[in-house]
């Protein structure tokens, strides 16, 4: 198998993008363990900037914040681990359902609803999980740049939504379904 079939059935391989939705949920309960993130399309935009860390970047500038701690490598400048459609609120991935329910079968994740709003939380044992996947060298990335988020970007999913639109015109400019680039 060459490099550019490894790399596609990465993007097919649903645990690892399970497994990095963990790591942003872990991060967001917090050290108590009682943070979440309300809504699924908080968690599209959450999961955009940690996906696209191009657009982390642009987003810390936009912020006045430093950028030092993205720390993107070479590759991550010209391309993306896993694209992303414009959907109807912005960044979107039809999958994200099935991630979710990879990790609630695991009990890894719990899914609650709060009148409209969807209740995403890590469980204690997602926590657990959480905290070895961001001491293995492979999500460290993610690791550093899902604290990021929670420091700089953790906002209601309308302000979320509203930065995303303000920040990156460019998205909202894509037909429905097109894939966004870095």
């Amino acid at each position: 198998m060459d490099l550019v079939e490894t790399i596609a059935e990465l993007d097919t391989a649903p645990d690892l993008h399970a497994a990095r939705l963990l790591v942003l949920l872990a991060t967001f309960a917090g050290a108590d363990g009682t943070g979440n993130v309300e809504g699924l399309t908080k968690l599209a935009k959450l999961d955009f900037l940690l996906r696209y860390p191009v657009m982390l970047e642009r987003a810390l500038a936009a912020k006045s914040h430093s950028t030092r701690d993205v720390q993107l490598e070479d590759h991550e400048r010209m391309s993306v681990e896993s694209e992303m459609v414009r959907y109807r609120f912005g960044p979107w991935d039809h999958r994200y359902r099935e991630f979710l329910n990879i990790l609630v079968s695991k009990g890894l994740a719990s899914i609650a609803i709060d009148g409209r709003k969807v209740v995403i939380a890590a469980t204690e044992r997602g926590r657990t999980v959480a905290a070895s996947l961001m001491a293995d060298p492979v999500f460290e990335a993610y690791a550093r740049r899902a604290s990021l988020l929670k420091r700089h970007f953790d906002l209601t999913a309308t302000n979320l939504m509203r930065f995303i639109y303000d920040t990156f015109p460019e998205i909202v400019t894509l037909r429905s379904n097109e894939a966004i680039r870095p």
